[in-house]
């Protein structure tokens, strides 16, 4: 029987965030996550979704990137990104990102970090969050993943309160993370109300909010060697549209 994975969408857009952001790129969204982030903004992906044989995957990634083949780049387009829920509770979507590299597919992995990433092919660009506390589930990051990171890979924090940016500031001195690849400083974008899950945790009421000028002033002011990004393609499409 065929290899199959539980797929909720694949779609041609843009990259909206990383050091790839702008970049056009084939998204290939999991279904499923064990994890239930505050500001989770694909609660959706939980549970919607197909079963997809991998030959069926490669092919629609295939079909979608025919158009970008005539056009010769430094960076091999479009962008193939596997996302989620979280693809690495998938086990196949191990062999999936190999298959894709072998076919020269420049391949982005995005990842809750609570899982371990040893054996994503090397040539795949791990973007690997960092759960910080207001997440709710900071408990949850995998920190043997710190020492399979590499320079092509990059962490990401996603920051909605001043604790969050305390404590990212924190690890990312502690463990030199700024020498080994490029840290991302993702500003929480609010949820709409259809998207607050009610199974998603809840940000503790002792935390403090921070705006994004606020986390940008902080981010100057403290030196830090990160990128601030924000979700780019919230801000070309309505923030709760889907297969964007």
């Amino acid at each position: 029987m065929s290899e199959t994975l539980l797929i909720n969408e694949i779609y041609l857009s843009v990259q909206g965030e990383s050091t790839f952001a702008g970049l056009p790129c084939v998204f290939v969204r999991l279904t499923a996550c064990n994890l239930r982030c505050s500001y989770c903004d694909t609660a959706y992906a939980f549970i919607e979704g197909r079963k997809m044989p991998l030959e069926e995957v490669q092919a629609d990634v295939r079909k979608l990137a025919v158009p970008y083949r005539e056009h010769l780049s430094r960076i091999r387009l479009p962008l193939v990104e596997l996302t989620g829920g979280e693809p690495l509770l998938q086990k196949n979507s191990i062999p999936l990102m190999k298959t894709l590299c072998d076919e020269n597919f420049t391949m982005l992995l995005e990842t809750s970090g609570a899982h371990d990433i040893s054996a994503v092919d090397p040539r795949v660009h791990r973007i690997m969050d960092l759960k910080c506390p207001s997440s709710g589930e900071v408990e949850r990051n995998c920190w043997e993943n710190l020492k399979h990171l590499q320079s092509t890979d990059e962490v990401k924090f996603v920051i909605g309160t001043l604790q969050d940016y305390e404590w990212a500031k924190q690890i990312i001195s502690e463990n030199q993370l700024a020498l080994v690849c490029p840290m991302l400083f993702s500003w929480v974008s609010p949820l709409l109300p259809h998207q607050q899950d009610s199974s998603l945790k809840k940000i503790p009421p002792s935390q403090t909010p921070i705006t994004r000028r606020e986390l940008v002033e902080r981010i100057l002011a403290d030196k830090l060697p990160v990128r601030f990004q924000l979700q780019m393609h919230k801000f070309i499409w309505p923030p709760d549209e889907r297969g964007v």
